[in-house]
This record gives C-alpha cells, sequence and structure tokens, in this order.
C-alpha cells in the first residue's frame, strides 16, 4: 500500500493544477518571487531612466544597450517596455522594440511551461 500511496502522490505532484496550487499553498514562494519581480521592475525603470537622462546631458556614460537587455532578460521586461514607450526612449531602436516584446513572450511561456507542463 505505500507504493500505491506514493504513486498517487507522484501522479498528483504531475497534474497541471498541482503546480499553481503548490504556488498559492507557499505563500513564501510567491511572496518571494513577486518581490524578485519588483525589484527587478524598479531596477529596469531607473536605469531606463538614468539612460534616457544621460542621452542628453552625459553621453559618454550611457548605459550599454546588453545591460538594458540583460535586466530585461531578467525579468523586468514589462516595465521596462513601458518604461520605454511612457519617456520615448530606445522606441526607434528595432534591437528594443522586437527584442523586449520577445523577451516577454518567451518568459510567458516559461512561466506557463512551469505551471501546466512541469
Amino acid at each position: 500500500m505505500p507504493i500505491l500511496s506514493t504513486a498517487l502522490l507522484v501522479l498528483r505532484t504531475l497534474s497541471p493544477r498541482s503546480n499553481i496550487e503548490f504556488l498559492l499553498e507557499n505563500k513564501i514562494l510567491l511572496i518571494f518571487a513577486l518581490a524578485y519581480l519588483l525589484v527587478i521592475s524598479i531596477i529596469s525603470i531607473s536605469v531606463t531612466g538614468y539612460d534616457k537622462w544621460a542621452a542628453k546631458k552625459r553621453p559618454k556614460e550611457r548605459t550599454r544597450e546588453s545591460t538594458l537587455l540583460l535586466l530585461s532578460a531578467l525579468g523586468g521586461s514589462v516595465a521596462m517596455l513601458l518604461t520605454m514607450y511612457g519617456i520615448r526612449h530606445k522606441t526607434k531602436h528595432i534591437k528594443f522594440m522586437l527584442g523586449i516584446p520577445l523577451i516577454i513572450l518567451l518568459q510567458l511561456a516559461v512561466v506557463l511551461a512551469l505551471l501546466f507542463l512541469i
């Protein structure tokens, strides 16, 4: 019987809703994930705003494009995209206008895969 109950437990863990239930049951993990997204979003907004300011005032102290894209890939993509549109920064650069939405789609795909497939 212990083998059967263990097998049922494993099957329950593999069901599509289990990851969502797990996340809701482990509020610490959910709070940590939301706190991380908040912090990386604030950093992304700050760095994007600084780069806009530096473009006008201190061109030699600009933020590298690779740094902006890295912050986006680390989770600040939505905040960075909204900031870029809000302050009209990098909106004429195809690398950013296509790259960041693609990063958002990839991040969404990873989250959905983690919630429903794994």
